[in-house]
């Protein structure tokens, strides 16, 4: 009952704060959400209506709002199938932007956290961040021998803040689990829950660090991309340290024309590293918007800020490989077949009716020019239409379509007249060909026969294990077990007619027991 009422006051505060800005649209799908937004519009004081989209009204409430509300428009930005495709793309562009705090703090927080006095830390440190978002800011510093870096500080009481703000969002997604049974298959709670870990990560910055360290392991041989360091002695759970690089953004096009850089290039360079991340490592940067690239003077891009990543497992990278190819291609009947062999579709639906679907969502989007089509909206109006066919919500894969939406903005923005998917289609298709072809089917079925053999002395040992038991006390069966190896029912009664598939499992394992107990 206390929690009921906590959260309900503080769902009120909420929505006079999306009143103020006309952005009460989301709660519709708030059980009582239309009661809610009557009272927040009376309340809320200089309520007004917008002339701004409904998503970028809804993007400046949840900036006013605060940090655990701002990872959820970026987390609700990938969700265009239950915010619509417009609110979507207009929440991808949410800024990550607050106030920021005292450099003063920010020192205190690292000399805590590091256990070393600050002057033996860094000799210098600027006062002013660069950056300063809803997590942690950055400060740029030299440490004591001299090396440039930026250092990443976590907001002071961040946790708390965020822990009471999860526990309202949970709060509503129960609530509309239990009473919206059509919403359920778009697993709400998960979405909170996926927010959560997300978050959770986000907050010990040691994880970031890894990341950092894992990607720089994966792009280590490639020339055009690059990773900056971890200062792994200055950095701890509150704290990290990296190599700062230096460059201009990537998409501040005039200082790239000014320099000399070629776009097309660069966008063949991006196009080929975004790839590699997805289907080459399954680990890709799931926030690759402008102000995280920087390129330098020979035209090397360089990525910061790893506190959000993605994970695509490779059987799902096959898929995906497979369904991006059959749209590229317009093959729609494969994109079908491939949806059912992943089990995003139940295997009750009609293959054929799939099939039509895809071709509707594809035929608009690939008839455009080759430099209009955006692959990350076809995802979107994919898992848009989902419901009818009863697929339920994938949520790596709605992560990699926001990826992919503002991977083909900034594409846009550097080259106008190419596609980013068509420089990356030979990739995909020797990809495929090295995944899925005859060899690949040879070096899989030598690997599995690999794991068998490394199994083997356990599965041995186990057999040696229940012989000695059996030959040492014998093997006591209960009366029913008996029965059923005759054939007949517990009670005493024959079957109807044949050997059931238990008995035959039974007879099969006694047997092994057996031979076993005879090799021993």
């Amino acid at each position: 009952m206390i929690r009921f009422v906590r959260n309900s006051f503080r769902l009120l505060a909420m929505a006079r704060t999306l009143a103020r800005y006309d952005a009460l649209f989301p709660l519709a799908l708030v059980p009582g959400g239309k009661l809610v937004a009557f009272l927040a519009r009376l309340t809320a004081p200089f309520s007004r209506r917008s002339d701004l989209p409904p998503g970028k009204r809804l993007a400046r409430a949840l900036e006013e709002l605060g940090p655990a509300f701002i990872k959820l428009g970026q987390t609700l930005a990938t969700r265009s199938d239950l915010i619509g495709d417009d609110v979507a793309a207009d929440l991808s562009s949410l800024q990550d932007r607050l106030p920021p705090f005292s450099a003063k703090i920010a020192k205190r927080i690292i000399t805590e956290q590091l256990a070393e006095p600050f002057d033996m830390l860094f000799a210098e440190f600027d006062e002013e961040p660069v950056a300063a978002a809803s997590i942690a800011q950055v400060h740029f510093a030299t440490t004591t021998d001299g090396r440039e870096v930026a250092v990443k500080v976590l907001r002071p009481d961040i946790r708390y803040r965020f822990a009471r703000d999860m526990d309202l969002f949970y709060w509503i997604a129960e609530l509309v689990e239990l009473t919206q049974p059509r919403l359920r298959r778009l697993k709400p709670i998960e979405t909170v829950k996926a927010l959560e870990d997300s978050v959770h990560l986000e907050m010990d910055l040691r994880f970031e660090a890894a990341a950092a360290s894992e990607f720089r392991d994966n792009f280590e041989d490639d020339p055009t991309y690059y990773i900056p360091q971890i200062d792994w002695e200055r950095t701890a759970e509150h704290v990290m340290t990296m190599e700062r690089v230096k460059g201009v953004r990537i998409d501040n096009v005039e200082a790239l024309d000014r320099m000399g850089i070629d776009r097309s290039d660069l966008l063949a360079k991006a196009a080929g590293a975004f790839f590699q991340q997805v289907f080459r490592d399954g680990f890709f940067h799931a926030d690759m918007h402008p102000g995280n690239l920087f390129v330098d003077e020979n035209g090397r891009v360089s990525l910061v800020d790893f506190g959000i990543m993605g994970r695509v497992d490779k059987q799902t990278r096959l898929y995906l490989a497979e369904m991006l190819l059959g749209f590229l291609t317009r093959d729609y009947h494969r994109v079908a077949e491939v949806h059912f062999e992943a089990g995003y579709v139940p295997r009750n639906q009609s293959l054929e009716n799939f099939q039509q679907a895809c071709r509707s969502i594809g035929e608009p989007i690939l008839g455009k020019e080759l430099a209009d089509i955006s692959v990350g909206r076809l995802l979107g109006q994919l898992f848009q239409i989902t419901e009818q066919f009863g697929m339920e919500t994938q949520p790596q894969l709605l992560m990699l379509q926001k990826t992919m939406i503002v991977a083909e903005g900034l594409s846009r923005i550097l080259s106008p007249n190419e596609n980013m998917w068509e420089l990356s289609r030979p990739l995909i298709e020797d990809w495929m060909r090295e995944n899925l072809g005859p060899e690949a089917k040879i070096k899989e079925a030598t690997l599995q026969a690999g794991s068998m053999l490394r199994r083997l002395p356990r599965v041995l040992e186990a057999a040696e294990q229940a012989s000695s038991v059996l030959t040492e006390q014998g093997l006591r069966l209960h009366p029913e077990t008996v029965a059923a190896m005759r054939g007949k029912a517990g009670n005493g009664q024959k079957k109807s007619g044949g050997v059931s598939r238990q008995t035959l499992v039974m007879w099969v394992a006694i047997a092994a027991l057996a031979v076993a107990v005879y090799l021993k």
